[in-house]
């Protein structure tokens, strides 16, 4: 059987760097500010498509075999098929390290989805057992599944979806106990809980916003090279195309601040400076946490607000709607952290979880035939890991610049549009400098 956990997060350090830290800041600075001066000379009219009407649409042959009904099953099954073998371990297993709920929650599921996603768009809507069971019970009773109680309200947003995204970060990175299965299971519980009542009350459209993964995954999915136009089309297009079809909404905001606050506390709180504070604060770790947790979303959500806000000011435009405008130009940002922070983590850890999962009883099994797989920690070096920390986090930053800039080109008027952009590339900076010095200081 596998042995104990190895290393939790991004194994890269500051040693790892191809150059100095002070050098790497400065450097990718100066590109978004190149970036920055280049897209005021030569980008001068909205390229993106917003309406969601761009793209090239598959060969007929896969577009068929996705849009089929029993392509569509045979994936809604094999969601069935997952949780159902997940919840062996989660409902009959010991609550001991060789059990794999821990594993297939944190690692396998929360941060293999953003990849998948990446890959193949918004996966976790195909695949969500849960959207699936009540399909089945609405098929049972002979009712539409997108009609529930009453309608959503358009004002609710996105707002479930932050509210879950929240509850399950805490879960992740300060509950204490998260690893075991009375705190996982309980979590789930609330969760499954909440999603059907939800799913009752206003009908399958409330999974599109109020499910917390749902929504992570169509935001990671926005930035796949193949999507679905508004019609409906499966179509190969320009990611950017895609997120800049990314229309505000209620709650957009405090969804995406959420994802990407969390990711940077989760830098935090493994720094040595946080390490010793919680330490020698005399307040329960739980409660210093939540407040940590909080107040790192908090400083995310008011640097954003500020810099839209002095962005509208210098555009003379309305304010009150300019931060749900420029939000989707954050989307790549927060995907970029999620993937330098956690790449390791998926590589190692997850391949120690697949091996797990042949035996969730504990009992010696080797049901899938993984159970003695070695953990090849050589798949991650830590110079490996460092220059894709680098990459990603550099290569987010400057595509939210160009999706903030052609943004800004429709929405501030042709001769403030540039000057207006200021704040917005000093927050892209600030997010730059911060998340290289929480990765490797």
């Amino acid at each position: 059987m596998p042995g104990p956990p190895v290393l939790a997060h991004g194994v890269g350090g500051r040693q790892d760097l191809p150059i100095s830290l002070t050098e790497l800041v400065v450097g990718a600075v100066l590109a978004l500010v190149v970036t920055f001066l280049a897209l005021g000379t030569h980008w001068r009219r909205p390229l993106l498509d917003t309406a969601d009407t761009a793209g090239r649409p598959v060969p007929v042959p896969l577009a068929r075999l996705v849009d089929s009904a029993g392509g569509a099953w045979g994936v809604r099954l094999l969601g069935l098929a997952l949780a159902g073998w997940f919840g062996v371990g989660l409902l009959a297993g010991p609550d001991t390290p060789q059990n794999p709920t821990a594993g297939a929650v944190h690692v396998l599921f929360w941060v293999g989805l953003v990849p998948l996603s990446l890959l193949f768009g918004p996966v976790w809507r195909a695949l969500n057992p849960v959207r699936t069971l009540h399909l089945l019970a609405a098929l049972a009773l002979r009712r539409d599944p997108a009609t529930g109680l009453r309608p959503l309200p358009p004002r609710l947003g996105y707002r479930p979806a932050a509210v879950g995204l929240l509850a399950f970060v805490w879960l992740e990175l300060v509950a204490p106990g998260r690893a075991t299965l009375p705190v996982i299971g309980g979590w789930l519980a609330a969760y499954l809980v909440a999603m059907l009542a939800g799913a009752v009350l206003y009908g399958a459209g409330w999974f599109d916003r109020g499910d917390a993964f749902e929504v992570l995954s169509a935001l990671a999915g926005r930035l796949a090279i193949i999507g679905r136009r508004g019609d409906g089309a499966l179509v190969w297009r320009n990611p950017l195309d895609g997120i800049a079809s990314l229309a505000p909404a209620p709650g957009l905001v405090a969804t995406v601040v959420v994802l990407l606050g969390s990711t940077m506390y989760d830098s935090v709180s493994n720094a040595p400076f946080w390490l010793r504070f919680q330490q020698g604060n005399g307040l329960p770790a739980p409660v210093t946490g939540t407040v940590g947790l909080v107040g790192v979303i908090g400083a995310v959500a008011l640097a954003y607000a500020a810099a839209t806000r002095a962005a509208a000011r210098r555009g003379h435009t309305d304010r009150t709607g300019t931060p749900g405008e420029l939000v989707h130009s954050v989307v790549p940002i927060a995907v970029a952290y999620l993937v330098a922070h956690y790449h390791s983590l998926l590589i190692l850890e997850g391949q120690r979880t697949i091996a797990l999962l042949s035996d969730p009883l504990d009992t010696g099994a080797n049901l899938l035939g993984t159970a003695n797989w070695p953990v090849r920690t050589d798949l991650v070096t830590p110079s490996g890991v460092a220059n894709l920390q680098i990459t990603v986090i550099v290569l987010g930053h400057l595509l939210g610049t160009l999706l903030a800039h052609d943004r800004a080109l429709g929405l501030f008027p042709p001769a403030e549009a540039t000057r207006a952009q200021v704040p917005l590339l000093v927050l892209m900076v600030g997010y730059t400098v911060t998340g290289l010095l929480l990765l490797f200081a």
